[in-house]
This record gives structure tokens, C-alpha cells and sequence, in this order.
């Protein structure tokens, strides 16, 4: 599966509540299961206005389904193509 890096524009993001965050991730979590494709939601970050999330999938065209189903915006979808870190001085 590949890596995506996808933007969600949402007014007031970091904001919202608890209960509003777990009700966005069990959203998330039914449309995983009903994709009916291999699927993973790695992690999400909510910093301004935005949600950054980090998913697995096969092609943007899945992602951008998870997005509809869930009725959760997906702004910027990208494909990931390296991810590197301190320890990437090191190699």
C-alpha cells in the first residue's frame, strides 16, 4: 500500500472537543471497515484550522472515497514518497 498526506481544511480544528474528535475518528473507523479494500488511517495531527492525516491505501481514488463517505473534506491529497528524520543524517 502506499503513504497519502491529506489536508483537511476545517474551520476552528483545533477547537474542537474530545467528544467531537472521537466522534470524527469512530466516523473515520466505520468507513475503514466499509471501504471493502485494504485501508489503514495511520494518525492525524489538528494544528489551526486544518487536520493533517496520514493514511495507507492503494490510490488517491480510495482516499478521496474515504473522504466522501465520511463527509470529511480532503483538500490536498498527495502521495508520500520518502519520510526522513534525524536519523536520516545517520544512513
Amino acid at each position: 500500500m502506499a503513504t497519502f498526506l491529506i489536508e483537511r481544511n476545517i474551520p476552528g480544528a483545533s477547537e474542537l472537543t474530545r467528544a467531537q474528535l472521537q466522534e470524527i475518528a469512530a466516523t473515520s473507523n466505520e468507513v475503514v471497515e466499509n471501504l471493502g479494500v485494504p485501508y489503514t488511517w495511520r494518525h492525524s495531527y489538528v494544528a489551526g484550522d486544518k487536520i493533517y492525516c496520514v493514511h495507507e491505501t492503494d490510490d488517491t481514488e480510495t482516499v478521496l472515497e474515504h473522504a466522501r463517505r465520511g463527509g470529511f473534506p480532503a483538500d490536498l491529497v498527495v502521495g508520500v514518497t520518502a519520510e526522513i528524520g534525524p536519523q536520516t543524517a545517520d544512513l
